[in-house]
C-alpha cells in the first residue's frame, strides 16, 4: 500500500484518539456497564489510539503500533456491540449494525502493517 494509506490510517487514529478527550461523554456512554471505570477506559483507549497512530509513522515502531491497533480494535468491539444494542440518538440502527463488520476491515488494514 502507498504511503497515502499509511498516513490516512495514522491520521484516523490520532483524530479518533483526540476525540476521546474532546467529546468524552460520547465515548463513555457506549462503554458497556460491566466494564469498570468507563471514564478511565475512555481516556486510556484515546491515549492508545494517539500513541499507536503516531507510532505508525515511524518504521521502527510501525509493526508494534499496528499490533496495538489490532488489539485495541478487539478490546473495544464490545462497545460497538453495546452501541448497536442500546442505540444512539440520531444514528439509525442499520448504520450501527453496518459498523460491526467495519471493525474487521479496520483490523485487516492494521494487520497489513504488522
Amino acid at each position: 500500500m502507498s504511503l497515502f494509506f499509511l498516513y490516512l490510517m495514522s491520521g484516523f487514529y490520532v483524530f479518533a484518539g483526540l476525540m476521546h478527550f474532546i467529546k468524552p461523554k460520547m465515548y463513555v456512554k457506549i462503554i458497556p456497564p460491566f466494564f469498570p471505570q468507563p471514564k478511565i477506559l475512555n481516556l486510556l483507549s484515546g491515549a492508545l489510539e494517539i500513541i499507536f497512530g503516531i507510532g505508525l509513522l515511524f518504521e521502527s515502531y510501525r509493526s508494534v503500533s499496528a499490533w496495538g491497533i489490532v488489539l485495541l480494535l478487539i478490546a473495544v468491539f464490545p462497545a460497538n456491540i453495546y452501541m448497536y444494542q442500546k442505540g444512539v440518538r440520531g444514528i439509525p440502527n442499520w448504520l450501527l449494525l453496518l459498523r460491526l463488520p467495519l471493525q474487521f476491515v479496520l483490523i485487516a488494514w492494521a494487520m497489513y502493517y504488522t
